[in-house]
């Protein structure tokens, strides 16, 4: 019995010190998945941050980052990083809106932002809310980006809305709400993944292409679609998010290094993309891109709409709640006295 008692004694003290040894570096590895295509401004940076992340983590510390959608769609990375398949990634609403349907309002509400301060001022009322919404999910927000705006980019010409009707657009395949709404209207939404973009269009499967010019010029789509809509339809808006368990796995100051990072990530990708909208169109006019821009009375039936579309989005596609508190916060700003 004496015996016995020892044994236990020393299973429980072996037991309690495995429990509370921390985790060993070199048994972290880090792996972020990303639409992002290599060697782009958003793959670039999500390197940087690695780098700075494994020199404060130490030990053999690994980190990973699988650009051009070679883990999926953002929906497929959302269910990685919930299997542990992945521990983060750079997404769009399009993925973040798997894990936390309320980030919708910043991207899905179509001609409602004006400006890139008007967005910022919004995003930046909404963000503690918003990352503690996440953090409830699961997953940490380390920074905040974007992407330029959506314009529409067609092999036909096309500038009034009802030009659009003959035509089949892109739609995310997960994104079901946008595709009924978009039906009801006469539209033609093709649902697809990134990946199929260019040869869907190549070979008419689809027609039309609601991308960032960044986006457009990167992946070649101006070469088949070479018409643009100069309508700022929404803004691209995109996080860098990991796991709650991959963020408790690491040191307080390999936490901190990550957090301060991705802020100093997501704030170039803001400054750098929205540079890089005029000089991407500019690139593509040179190689035959034909711009359109509305004129006062098409851009009218275009706000038209936009404002038709709200009430089919608010409870659908953007929680109602949410969807409410965008709009309060855009008429603050526009209440703001002018600097």
């Amino acid at each position: 019995m004496h015996k016995l008692f020892t044994a236990l004694l020393i299973l429980l003290s072996l037991l309690g010190a495995t429990l509370s040894s921390p985790v060993k570096a070199a048994d972290l590895q880090l792996r972020m998945g990303t639409l992002a295509p290599k060697n782009s401004l958003y793959h670039r940076q999500l390197l940087e941050l690695g780098e700075a992340w494994r020199a404060a983590q130490g030990g053999a510390s690994k980190y990973v980052v699988y650009p051009d959608g070679s883990q999926g769609g953002e929906a497929e990375m959302a269910r990685r990083m919930r299997i542990g398949q992945l521990q983060g990634a750079l997404l769009s609403v399009v993925g973040l809106r798997e894990i936390e349907p309320s980030i919708s309002a910043l991207q899905n509400l179509p001609l409602l932002f004006r400006s890139w301060e008007e967005l910022d001022y919004v995003r930046e009322k909404m963000r503690p809310a918003m990352e503690k919404k996440f953090l409830d999910k699961g997953f940490v927000v380390l920074g905040w980006g974007d992407a330029g705006w959506v314009r529409f980019f067609s092999k036909d010409a096309a500038v009034r809305p009802d030009d659009y009707k003959r035509m089949k657009f892109f739609a995310w395949g997960s994104e079901l709400e946008q595709q009924a709404i978009m039906k009801s209207l006469g539209y033609t939404p093709v649902p697809l993944e990134t990946a199929d973009i260019l040869p869907s269009i190549q070979t008419g499967m689809i027609n039309v292409v609601p991308s960032t010019p960044y986006f457009a010029l990167a992946s070649q789509v101006y070469s088949t679609a070479p018409h643009m809509l100069e309508i700022n339809w929404a803004p691209i808006v995109g996080a860098l998010v990991v796991t709650t368990k991959a963020w408790d796995a690491m040191t307080p100051v390999a936490q901190q290094a990550l957090r301060t990072a991705g802020e100093k990530a997501g704030l170039n990708m803001r400054l750098q993309a929205r540079r890089e909208v005029d000089e991407a169109v500019d690139a593509m006019k040179k190689r035959g891109l034909i711009v359109h821009k509305p004129n006062a009375a098409e851009m009218q039936e275009w706000n038209a709409l936009a404002e038709s579309l709200y009430p089919r989005i608010r409870g659908t596609m953007v929680p109602a709640d949410t969807f409410d508190e965008v709009f309060k916060q855009v008429k603050a700003y526009r209440a703001l006295p002018t600097k």
